[in-house]
């Protein structure tokens, strides 16, 4: 453990010259993924209260050197992942082929009425009843994405009662003979909401980057998902695939 280091009588000079020798290391020394010491654990090394470490932290966390996982600590955030949009993209095929480690959990499920966007999305008529599924997409262990996904219900209770996490789209395929191909995606940049940001590991006042897509059936033509994808923003580059 590094030994104690003599800090600057300033509060403010403080958590700023602990964020610069932190950033230091990080980049030095630490491996992507690799857990920060604890709060109390830097307190001590520094002299310093737990307040100004937390002012410290949060300057790497805005930086997006460190992603903090409530209840797990603080962890060295890797480089913004290229993440393709076209038609065929995967979620777990495509950064499974650049290395990756990749999780899709499931947060929870429900049939809805449709309405608005999602009976337009979909093309189905206002109230028609359609799964709502949520999932958390991790990457190489950390909170990357998370996603609505609205499914019509007419794709048959066995595909909504029988998934439980991983992809979602091969669920689909095997339970229902589908493949999707991606029609359209809208992107933009909007506050994280209280529980996103929480799942992603996010102060409250951060930004997501929200791309809303459609997926149809490839031999059909009809549309079998609507998702509303929310990243964090410091943890993706999209390539956007025009050919």
């Amino acid at each position: 453990m590094p030994q104690q280091t003599t800090m600057p009588a300033s509060g403010i000079t403080r958590y700023r010259h602990i964020a610069d020798i932190l950033e230091n290391e990080i980049r030095s020394t630490y491996e992507v993924g690799a857990r920060l010491p604890g709060e109390h654990e830097l307190a001590e090394r520094f002299g310093v209260n737990r307040h100004t470490v937390r002012h410290a932290v949060d300057m790497l966390v805005d930086a997006g050197l460190v992603a903090r996982r409530h209840g797990a600590g603080t962890y060295v955030a890797g480089k913004p992942l290229a993440y393709p949009v076209g038609s065929g993209s995967r979620f777990t095929e495509s950064l499974a082929k650049s290395g990756h480690s990749t999780q899709s959990t499931l947060i929870r499920k429900s049939i809805q009425e449709a309405h608005g966007g999602v009976a337009q999305k979909l093309k189905l008529k206002d109230g028609a009843k359609v799964f709502a599924i949520e999932t958390l997409r991790s990457v190489d262990g950390g909170p990357f994405c998370v996603i609505s996904h609205f499914l019509p219900a007419s794709l048959g209770p066995e595909l909504f009662d029988t998934y439980c996490g991983g992809s979602l789209h091969a669920h689909i395929a095997k339970v229902t003979g589908r493949q999707l191909t991606r029609t359209r995606s809208l992107i933009t940049t909007v506050p994280a909401l209280p529980e996103d940001a929480s799942l992603l590991a996010l102060p409250a006042n951060q930004w997501v980057l929200r791309v809303k897509s459609v997926n149809i059936d490839t031999k059909t033509r009809r549309p079998v998902e609507y998702a509303v994808t929310r990243f964090r923003a410091d943890r993706i580059e999209l390539s956007v695939d025009l050919t």
